[in-house]
């Protein structure tokens, strides 16, 4: 029974094209075994050459000329591994002149005689304007110029009608970045070519084998002769090797006569091409062509500076950027506050156009975002596991998720703290463009006399294709910062978890001291009680250690809920501050009565906000000059409305605090707070506080020195 294979790009990637058992007939070839013992030959030696190969012939019993067979036998002698690098010469055989190119390749010796008719003279002539070509090269300060001067040199050099530079993208496709052509050819710049026009084997030619030309794309194939039964001879490095007939078929489409192709290869891949026609037969001799060659090279090793340099700089921003982001991480209690403060420098460390940062279940934007989205965005990432998740294309998201997407696309996102579900996502919008191709890129399965197979496109003209729901794809330089940035953000979130357990430890042994004074006096309060003792007294001395212990209580309360991510619970109303801050103020003089407050506040002042919590900041606020403000000074507070907003500020007589504790100030169970002599029962969570409650409403507090006053200025959205 016959198999049926479907016809797939598949069938087309596995043709063995490095060894088709051919090679292009205006040169002939030789193969030897490692000892020099004759293999197999092309039909065309007794031809081209003049002698009649036997099997198992000795290299020095053919009749070759004297300077081809000391090549031959330098090569043997240099041979490692089974390879020898090139050696070429110009050699005359009767009255035709050639170029002869020895190598040796999987244990072969392999020597190829390709005609030329060019005189040596012209060649050399050549050379000059290649190495002149290669200094101006050198002088070019875009890889866009780069490689529009190599077109217009390679052309001058080689006389072929077009040369073009293509620049390959990640899915191997490949644009026209630069042309040079016959004034009379329809130009193909900026027109792309898919990535099927070169297979994956070709591919692996043009990288291991960087030049490789077709004379005359009408040739008849000359087939190598052998010993029966052996292995196919390995081309890969042959300059005479034929190839696939799929190729010439698409090049005969494009109306190609001659064809010649010179790898741009950086860093190991193929980076680019020179892809060189000519509507004629055109053979150029071997060092014109391997002056092309190098001048290639010179070009990848340019374009590889190029790119090392821009890397360099993008790698140099990253650090700055994550180096401040760590100061920042280091000493903020919430680090998707601290990471919003840096977004800026992290949207152009990673190229992304808006940030999502998320904590505790806590979601802050940077950027043209929705926040349901961004909930949802995050709420479709893993678990578990993956600790950078990367999308460039709205078919990587889930399905239910992508109808919502728009305009958004790519994804790099970050998780930074598995135990808090920590995420930074990095967000790319779609990129809606044309793309131009070369014809319409899709090969078509025909049927010929060996039955379906894959043809090549039959047109070039222009086709255009609209690409919707696509991000630039992340770049390896941008998936680098990334992981730096990861990899900086878990230490800090390992050093926030151990300064969070120090921090507990630290609470529940003041909480032990701290609470034992209120219940010691509540104890002794009512043993005298018990015993005739005074009422009044006693009383008072209950009720005021259970404010005490309340006060503390309803501290580590408030730390707790906003370390877990649930907030403060804020209950927003209109409520006029002017009578609620008198209330305030009013109580904090009859508790302390050698106080002294002087209020400037407007006759009413209505704003949207949660009036308890507001009366806490100020309270906070108010307690912090009393304690460490000079005894005995004023405390001020003001109250107004400015520009739609609520200003609040409470100033009062006393030093600067010193510079090395501000980057703390904010931050719960500071030392300078815990066990201070002017404030024995407090925490140091005040400030932490305060800070979490008016964050909560959109507004700020921020400190500042005006001598001798300390101010620390509180501003509200009215709505």
């Amino acid at each position: 029974m016959q198999v049926i294979v479907p016809v797939t790009l598949d069938n087309c990637a596995d043709e063995p094209i490095h060894i088709p058992g051919s090679i292009q007939p205006h040169g002939a070839l030789l193969a030897f075994d490692l000892e020099g013992i004759l293999l197999g030959w092309s039909a065309n030696v007794a031809q081209l050459l003049q002698l009649t190969p036997t099997l198992n012939t000795p290299l020095a019993a053919l009749p070759l000329p004297a300077e081809v067979s000391q090549a031959a036998s330098e090569c043997l002698d240099s041979v490692e591994d089974g390879e020898a690098p090139v050696t070429a010469l110009e050699v005359t055989v009767g009255a035709v002149r050639f170029d002869c190119i020895v190598h040796a390749y999987h244990a072969r010796l392999i020597i190829e005689f390709e005609r030329r008719d060019t005189p040596s003279d012209a060649v050399a002539a050549f050379a000059l304007k290649a190495h002149a070509a290669i200094d101006r090269l050198r002088r070019q300060k875009s890889i866009d110029a780069l490689l529009q001067l190599a077109t217009e040199q390679v052309r001058a050099i080689t006389g072929f009608d077009r040369v073009m530079a293509y620049r390959f993208h990640q899915d191997d496709s490949g644009d026209v970045t630069a042309e040079a052509r016959r004034d009379d050819l329809e130009p193909y710049l900026h027109r792309r070519y898919p990535a099927s026009d070169i297979p994956a084997q070709a591919r692996r030619l043009y990288t291991i084998n960087t030049l490789r030309l077709i004379a005359d794309i009408h040739y008849t194939p000359s087939p190598l002769v052998g010993r029966a039964g052996a292995a196919p001879l390995d081309l890969s490095h042959s300059v005479l090797r034929s190839v696939s007939p799929i190729h010439i078929e698409y090049l005969q489409n494009m109306g190609v006569g001659a064809s010649m192709s010179v790898s741009i290869v950086v860093a190991g891949r193929l980076w680019g091409l020179l892809a060189c026609h000519h509507m004629a037969p055109l053979q150029v001799p071997y060092s014109v062509r391997m002056a092309a060659d190098v001048m290639a090279q010179v070009l990848a090793s340019l374009v590889q500076s190029m790119e090392a340099r821009a890397n360099a700089l993008l790698v140099e921003q990253s650090a700055e950027v994550r180096t401040r982001l760590m100061e920042t991480l280091l000493h903020q209690d919430e680090p998707a506050r601290a990471l919003l403060a840096h977004a800026p420098g992290v949207c152009q460390s990673l190229q992304a156009e808006a940030l999502i940062v998320t904590e505790y279940g806590k979601l802050v934007v940077h950027g043209d975002i929705d926040p349901e989205l961004a909930a949802r965005m995050v709420a479709s990432l893993p678990a578990h596991g993956q600790d950078m998740v990367e999308r460039s294309a709205v078919g990587d998201w889930p399905q239910a998720l992508r109808p919502a997407l728009a305009p958004w696309a790519g994804l790099l996102a970050l998780r930074f703290d598995p135990a808090t579900d920590g995420w930074l996502l990095a967000l790319r919008r779609e990129q809606i463009h044309t793309i131009r191709w070369a014809g319409r890129p899709d090969k078509v399965i025909r049927t010929g006399p060996m039955g379906p197979r894959l043809t090549p496109r039959g047109s070039f003209d222009e086709w255009r294709q609209m690409v919707r729901e696509r991000a630039v794809p992340w770049a390896a330089a941008e998936r680098l910062a990334a992981s730096q940035l990861l990899g900086e953000m878990h230490r800090a979130s390992v050093a926030k978890h151990v300064e969070t357990d120090r921090a507990r430890a630290q609470l529940l042994a003041m909480l032990g001291h701290d609470l034992r004074g209120p219940l010691h006096s509540i104890n002794m309060a009512a043993t005298v009680l018990q015993h005739g003792g005074a009422a009044s007294t006693m009383s008072t001395r209950i009720q005021a250690s259970s404010t005490r212990m309340e006060r503390l209580i309803s501290q580590v309360l408030d730390m707790s809920r906003i370390n877990g991510g649930l907030g403060l619970g804020l209950t927003r109303v209109l409520v006029d501050l002017v009578p609620l801050l008198h209330d305030l103020l009013d109580e904090a003089r009859t508790a302390h009565p050698e106080l002294r407050i002087d209020a400037r506040m407007p006759a009413a002042l209505v704003a949207e906000v949660d009036g308890d919590r507001l009366v806490q900041v100020v309270s906070n606020l108010v307690s912090n000059a009393r304690h460490h403000g000079d005894h005995g000074e004023l405390i001020e507070l003001m109250l107004d409305e400015r520009d739609g907003k609520v200003l609040l500020e409470v100033r009062n007589t006393a030093p600067a605090i010193p510079a090395e504790l501000l980057p703390t100030l904010y931050s719960p169970l500071k030392h300078a707070s815990v066990g201070n002599v002017r404030n024995r029962g407090g925490l140091g969570l005040g400030l932490h506080i305060a800070q979490e409650i008016v964050q909560q409403h959109g507004g700020e507090i921020v400190y500042r020195y005006a001598a001798p006053q300390v101010v620390f200025a509180v501003t509200l959205p009215r709505a």
